[in-house]
């Protein structure tokens, strides 16, 4: 699992790459779907070909849920030598 801090998404390789062809893609057409937004990402082809493939989830996720200290113990984290505070695998029991 890799994470960037907040405000670096300009460390994202592709999303640095796609964005740009996305709001292209969708530039004065209004936005009044999920669907609608789903249906012009996917849509977004760049010059040297790269394609993005788009899916809405629908399912639900539960809020609010905890993890315990004890649980956290439990999982078999590996830090990254970059940032491992960000970075981490999640290895096997």
């Amino acid at each position: 699992m890799s994470h960037f801090p907040p405000g670096t998404s300009k460390w994202n390789k592709i999303e640095h790459r796609m964005f740009s062809f996305i709001t292209q893609n969708w530039r004065a057409r209004p936005l009044v779907s999920y669907q609608t937004i789903i249906d012009l990402i996917a849509k977004t082809r760049t010059t040297t070909g790269l394609k993005i493939k788009a899916k809405l989830t629908q399912r639900t996720y539960p809020t609010g849920v905890e993890i315990s200290a004890a649980e956290m113990a439990k999982l078999n984290l590996k830090p990254d030598d970059f940032h491992g505070d960000w970075n981490y695998s999640l290895l096997p029991q």
